[in-house]
């Protein structure tokens, strides 16, 4: 297993600020979405490592944990399976089996460091058998987080996973069912894959947290589909269409004239499934301006600044 750099793979230095890591992945992820990507396929490897690094480093904690195995890694005598047990890195903790996993869209680094891999709440355990205990007993629950992406809880689909003791190397393949409208935080159950049972006891469960797959132009939140709307000065005074492409298909919106930054435009029913209903798309108004206007275009924009009687600040007056 080697040691992924998630600050190269965004392409910040180590000590980015939480936005500059933020526009960082933004960017790239606009380029290497499988949906715009040249190379669909290299595409859409590399959209699931920047998806990873900012995993890692827009989370506090885990950021916080991953700095410090960096500091480690070269360390002569480190021991990485150690340092993810003992440093909290993941792992199954409680004495419980461990396991590895491939297939959740995380890489085995990931795993053995940030993954779930744990004993599910409520898990059956070995832990404190007596002979009190003697009769058949459920195996332990594990659980381990799956990145899915929004396409896939959009219209559903399935997944193989594929998950090996660590102890005894025995390793089970299982499709998994991902249903149409599941939501960021939800558990997937997978009866019979957690670990064995005792004296003829059945074998836990399998618990799956579902993580979305960060979007480039989407956000999810209470059934919502969030996104930003750029929009030309001079569409904004004048009004324009917009197409955006959506989960469910094109949509065209009308930006009316003079729209101001910050205004919401809302699609109806083109967000994503909530039970047999639909929630919507809002599209947040966003002034852009060139980036690198032209000799021409500076002129335009020179004269209409000396010519303009517009005051957009009320303590310029």
């Amino acid at each position: 297993m080697n040691f992924r750099d998630y600050y190269e793979v965004l392409g910040v230095s180590k000590d980015a600020s939480a936005d500059e890591i933020r526009k960082a992945f933004r960017k790239l992820a606009r380029k290497y979405h499988p949906d715009v990507a040249e190379d669909k396929v290299e595409g859409e490897k590399k959209f699931k490592e920047l998806n990873e690094a900012y995993e890692v480093l827009s989370d506090a904690e885990k950021r916080a944990k991953y700095d410090r195995l960096g500091s480690q890694w070269d360390s002569p005598g480190f021991d990485p399976r150690s340092a993810a047990g003992a440093g909290g890195f993941g792992g199954m903790g409680g004495g419980g089996a461990e396991y590895n996993f491939s297939g959740t869209g995380f890489s085995d680094f990931f795993e053995q460091f940030f993954g779930g891999g744990g004993m599910h709440h409520g898990g059956g355990g070995m832990g404190g058998y007596t002979r009190a205990q003697a009769g058949p007993r459920k195996g332990q629950d594990i659980e381990t987080d799956i990145m899915v992406t929004l396409e896939e809880a959009y219209h559903g689909g399935q997944r193989s996973l594929r998950l090996q003791s660590r102890d005894s190397g025995e390793a089970k393949t299982v499709t998994v069912k991902i249903p149409k409208g599941v939501e960021a935080g939800q558990a997937l159950r997978v009866r019979g894959y957690g670990g064995p049972g005792a004296n003829g006891g059945p074998a836990g469960d399998l618990f799956l947290n579902v993580r979305y797959e960060r979007h480039p132009l989407f956000r999810v939140e209470n059934g919502h589909l969030i996104c930003p709307l750029e929009v030309a000065p001079w569409e904004a005074i004048f009004g324009t269409k917009a197409t955006i492409k959506t989960l469910r298909g094109k949509v065209r919106l009308t930006v009316p004239p003079n729209t101001e930054s910050g205004e919401e435009l809302i699609a109806r029913g083109m967000g994503m499934p909530k039970g047999s209903a639909f929630g919507d798309l809002r599209a947040t108004v966003r002034i852009a301006v060139p980036e690198n206007p032209s000799g021409a275009e500076l002129e335009l924009w020179e004269k209409l600044r000396d010519e303009s009687t517009f005051r957009p600040r009320i303590h310029d007056l």
